[in-house]
């Protein structure tokens, strides 16, 4: 029985049973670093999330319930609401220091902040370069302002005090016009961004082409940086900006068709290769005659039912509220499905972020119907997100 075994071992090339058993040995050595480094590499990747994702947790077991909404909507007027929110620490610190609009826009931004601040340094770029939509914001609010001939006081209250423009946004506040707020803008990125469609603006006097270059400018460094997925987390991550960046552009491409507009009136303002729509569906709906035909030629995508759904209420009111509705609640449930796909990773962060716009677009609006005649509690419930 030895010497067969000696033999078979022999046969296969080993020149004893003892190099037979090394060489085994050393087989299952390998199987077991393999084993162990595929167990231990998820929990490697989730390490770096472990202490951000606890103080996310903190904040967003710290967002509005249904019922403390419910007691936000009864709130008789605007200063009961301001009464309220000055009970909440996050909000209690801007209430009383801007306009009701801005201490929510403040509150908001400085979520942003704490996330890019906290955040492992694989997804570190994506955040860092979100913080610029406050940069832009301000920016649009600032040629906004000039457009409509705002004052000083009224420009102000429209800025929100985060980004890396704050050094600046005195001299572009005092600036005369949209050029030479542009102007001002010297030595940042953004007049560059804006040289193309400045002759556009001086040509038409519409700040669209402004305001949509800037806008382009975010989402395109977001897909960019968002672009080679390392793990689960950026991965997730791209998924979520890439539905981000699909969402802008069927937006735009709605309200073009509604505006009748044609291909060559929009196709600069389109950023392509989103997550569901990659640049020959991108043309394909440009090129679609009217928003029905937009809608059909979305078609196999998760895009179509939602906004099929929603064309009965455009048929009825013509009103493109019902179709941003339903894309608002896409992005929003995209970040929930990946919050609870990835809880020990990214999934927490872009929860938190996605729940935070939704809660401050909420307080918006019930403060709209405090502020507007004729709207009761219930109506603006209905109206909540």
């Amino acid at each position: 029985m030895v010497d067969s075994i000696t033999t078979i071992i022999t046969t296969l090339g080993f020149p004893s049973v003892e190099a037979f058993i090394a060489a085994l040995f050393l087989v299952l050595a390998v199987v077991a670093v393999i084993v162990v480094v595929s167990t231990i590499k998820p929990v490697l990747n989730m390490f770096p999330y472990t202490y951000p994702n606890a103080r996310v947790r903190a904040r967003t077991g710290r967002l509005f319930t249904e019922k403390e909404f419910s007691e936000i909507v009864e709130a008789e007027n605007i200063e009961e609401i301001k009464n309220y929110l000055r009970g909440v620490p996050d909000y209690a610190k801007y209430i009383d220091q801007y306009p009701l609009e801005k201490a929510l826009d403040s509150q908001l931004a400085e979520s942003y902040d704490l996330i890019a601040r906290i955040t492992p340094d694989n997804s570190k770029e994506v955040f860092n370069f979100l913080l610029k939509k406050w940069d832009i914001r301000n920016i649009k609010s600032i040629i906004i302002a000039k457009q409509a001939n705002l004052n000083l006081n009224e420009t102000l209250n429209l800025i929100v005090p985060f980004g890396a423009l704050t050094d600046k946004l005195d001299s572009l506040i005092e600036a005369d016009n949209v050029t030479e707020v542009i102007n001002g803008l010297e030595g940042t990125e953004y007049p560059k961004i804006l040289e193309d469609v400045i002759s556009t603006y001086n040509e038409t006097g519409l700040l669209l082409p402004l305001e949509s270059a800037l806008d382009k400018y975010l989402l395109e460094n977001l897909l960019r940086s968002a672009a080679t997925p390392e793990d689960d987390n950026t991965s997730l991550l791209h998924n979520y900006i890439g539905t981000m960046v699909d969402v802008a552009n069927i937006k735009i491409i709605l309200r073009a068709k509604t505006y009748n507009l044609k291909y060559d009136d929009i196709e600069s303002y389109m950023i392509s290769d989103g997550y569901q729509i990659r640049e020959w569906k991108l043309k394909e709906l440009m090129e679609a005659e009217d928003v029905a035909s937009v809608i059909s030629s979305l078609e196999g995508t998760s895009y179509a039912p939602m906004l099929s759904d929603a064309m009965t209420e455009y048929t009825e009111t013509r009103s493109m509220s019902s179709f941003e509705k339903a894309l608002d609640n896409h992005v929003f449930n995209t970040a929930k499905t990946i919050s609870l796909k990835n809880q020990f990773g990214i999934g927490p962060m872009i929860g938190f972020l996605n729940k935070k716009e939704r809660e401050i677009r909420n307080l918006k609006t019930i403060a709209r119907g405090k502020r507007e005649e004729g709207f009761s509690p219930s109506m603006i419930k209905e109206m909540l997100i």
